[in-house]
């Protein structure tokens, strides 16, 4: 318990000690707190690994009258991931985000809010209330838009304006289900609802939260703000908006339709759910194709990738008997979120890498750079791996157990949108990798650090070794895991 309220707290007591110190100490102070929560996170993962989930009661009152928080697997996966990022991203933003270079505002500004972002993504992974979660994910919007504005140029400025306007049009919706869940039974624990009494509002009630989730996760047709917004922000909070900030609203919902309302998920909302996906899929693999700078790239590239974590739904039943491809296809959306969460943070700090390089990220100025900078081509390379799905990486486990649970449970046709995503996944891919990859590089590149370099290539490494050591994460999403995750919705 010690260290899940650590990792809760830690991020929110760092965030107040860069705002009060003196310029100069923002940074050491703002890096000595991510090695503290990873260090916390770290233990509450060992912690929940030899003796299974933690559960906190704030306060000492159990719900209805009080709050729970509980640390089970799943949360202390998405935890382990977000610290790995986490510590990349500062990383790598000690290395790009100087005053010299970026600007004052943007080179302090970064670190409290990353910092802010990182207590509010663990706060909603351990969240067992849904008011609770709407406190968390608004804090999490809040810091996710200031990242997107903090250039202060009028790109950025329009891109955060749109967010803000998705992301509160999600929380007005989310909470409104708050409410009507509240008004039918008079508590908003996922586990007492669990086994509450239907009523005719919760089917209503399921639906304007998942619909305003599905805005904050930026799942087609709800994706428009997430591109312009990774092309106006500095590459590390690029990262931070695509690996970490879809993750946190998805979480939820799968709390929503595994844990406390698994009765009302009907085959056609679960179809509903898992078309939206697949139009991400194809739409966002299409849109990628025709950019011509790498940031866009792969901030539709993230549109496309957040699909497949959509097919869990259908794949996981809804015809009221027990499926055992379920836990096949709950398992492979988890790695899925995780490969892609790592290999994505490495691609946008690799694009941070080409423009602090070359000051420019258009596919024609980065002609020759994986000459230049090889182990950054090489970490893009790798992280290119993972999203489209070859072995041995994370990303081929995750696509492999959809697949597999497609298969069996007769729904081919997601089986060939998994397909299809992957090849078009290779195809948009393939047009930075040719340039970076080209035998004549076009501009002179400023030198850039080796330790710099490193960083992204540790996180797609990373995103390999997922694949290649899966057994141990594989087991580690098991425990504290839902039944309908195992036997179907």
């Amino acid at each position: 318990m010690t260290a899940l309220v650590a990792a809760l707290t830690l991020p929110l007591v760092a965030a107040l000690a860069v705002l009060v110190l003196p310029a100069r100490g923002h940074v050491p102070t703002a890096l000595a707190g991510a090695a503290l929560v990873t260090a916390a996170t770290l233990m509450l993962a060992g912690v929940v690994w030899h003796g299974g989930p933690v559960t906190l009661h704030l306060g000492g009152w159990a719900p209805p009258l009080g709050i729970a928080l509980r640390a089970d697997g799943l949360a202390v996966a998405l935890m382990v991931m977000s610290a790995l990022v986490m510590g990349a991203v500062a990383c790598a933003a000690w290395f790009e985000l100087r005053p010299d270079t970026a600007g004052a505002r943007v080179a302090f500004g970064f670190w409290p809010l990353m910092l802010l972002l990182w207590g509010a993504l663990n706060a909603v992974y351990v969240s067992r209330d849904l008011f609770n979660l709407y406190v968390g994910i608004e804090l999490l919007s809040l810091a996710a838009v200031a990242l997107v504005a903090i250039s202060g140029s009028a790109k950025a400025l329009e891109a955060a304006l749109r967010y803000m306007i998705f992301a509160l049009a999600g929380s007005l919706l989310y909470l409104s289900g708050v409410v009507l869940a509240y008004a039918a039974h008079g508590t908003l624990d996922i586990g007492l609802l669990a086994t509450r009494t239907p009523a005719p509002s919760d089917a209503l009630a399921l639906g304007l939260m998942t619909a305003g989730l599905l805005a904050k996760t930026a799942l087609f047709p709800f994706h428009v703000w997430l591109p312009p917004a990774h092309a106006g922000a500095p590459a590390p909070a690029s990262a931070l908006l695509s690996a970490l900030v879809p993750k946190a609203s998805f979480l939820i919902m799968i709390r929503l339709w595994f844990e406390a309302m698994p009765d009302l998920a009907t085959p056609a909302a679960l179809m509903a759910l898992a078309a939206l996906g697949a139009g991400g899929v194809i739409w966002g693999g299409i849109l990628a194709l025709v950019q011509k700078r790498l940031k866009l790239i792969i901030a539709y590239s993230t549109v496309a990738q957040l699909g497949y974590l959509f097919f869990v739904f259908p794949l996981a039943g809804g015809d009221g008997s027990a499926q055992p491809w379920a836990a096949g296809a709950w398992t492979g959306a988890i790695f899925q979120a995780l490969s892609h969460g790592l290999a994505k943070a490495a691609m946008f700090l690799c694009a941070g890498i080409y423009i602090a390089a070359i000051g420019s990220d258009r596919l024609g100025d980065l002609r020759g750079m994986a000459r230049i900078l090889p182990m950054t081509g090489f970490a893009f390379a790798l992280a290119a791996i993972t999203l489209m799905g070859l072995p041995p990486s994370g990303g081929f486990t995750a696509k492999y157990l959809l697949m597999t649970s497609a298969f069996a449970a007769g729904q081919w046709g997601w089986a060939l949108v998994l397909a299809g995503g992957g090849l078009l996944a290779a195809a948009y891919l393939y047009r930075p990798m040719a340039a970076l990859f080209a035998r004549d590089a076009h501009i002179a590149a400023r030198p850039v650090a080796r330790a710099w370099q490193c960083v992204p290539l540790g996180l797609a490494l990373l995103s390999i070794l997922l694949g290649l050591l899966s057994a141990t994460p594989f087991e580690l999403l098991q425990i504290g895991r839902p039944p309908p995750a195992a036997e179907g919705l």
